[in-house]
């Protein structure tokens, strides 16, 4: 397990990005298991809070709570699926023990966002601050093919660094780093066979109370 060495200033303290933290068989059980969500709470397509506007990704959850966004009620989580009205299923335990791995806290992460991503497929600048805890760190695992991801600052303006992300990595925004500005820029398609359709799953799991 590899971490980024040098922060890129000193307000991104908090920042790792720890290179192949899961072994090729635990991406694939990881996988199948996010099948079997899928299954039962299908993936679905987030609308902007104000245009109505598409996300590029498709997404679904697991965990106690789930992240959706729609025109009518903007961003927000609850307990259910917004399609099928069912509670969300449950976390994997891989994905539980991971959090101790990393984490550092004790408390259980309350939601994973699973985004899909198709070749095309990107993720705006944005953070993630709809939580009502920010003090827990924000864990990221990459699934799939190549991305290329990119954190700034505090500020949207900020300089950004670009990382290129690949399946089994994850990353980190904890600390000062918590509410850093953050995306993907673009997905690198035919890079990873894990996933038989081509694409990236990205796994974010978050402490939302």
């Amino acid at each position: 397990m590899a971490t980024l060495a040098a922060p890129m200033s000193d307000h991104l303290s908090g920042f790792r990005y720890l290179a192949g933290c899961l072994s090729p068989q635990e991406q694939g059980q990881l996988v199948k298991e996010i099948r079997t969500i899928i299954a039962a709470a299908p993936l679905f397509l987030p609308t902007m809070p104000r245009t109505g506007k598409p996300f590029s990704v498709r997404m679904t959850n697991c965990g106690p709570l789930g992240w959706v966004s729609d025109k009518a009620g903007g961003y927000r989580y609850q307990p259910t699926h917004p399609t099928t009205g069912r509670p969300w299923p449950r976390l994997p335990n891989r994905l539980l023990v991971l959090w101790k791995e990393v984490a550092g806290l004790a408390r259980p992460p309350e939601a994973c966002l699973i985004n899909y991503y198709a070749p095309g497929a990107r993720m705006g600048t944005h953070r993630d601050e709809d939580e009502t805890d920010r003090t827990a760190p924000v864990v990221s695992i990459s699934l799939g093919d190549d991305a290329t991801f990119h954190i700034g600052g505090l500020e949207r303006a900020d300089r950004k660094r670009r990382l290129r992300l690949k399946s089994g990595d994850v990353v980190v925004l904890g600390g000062a780093a918590r509410l850093a500005y953050h995306g993907i820029d673009r997905i690198h398609p035919g890079t990873s066979s894990l996933i038989e359709e081509g694409g990236r799953f990205n796994l974010t799991l978050r402490r939302v109370t």
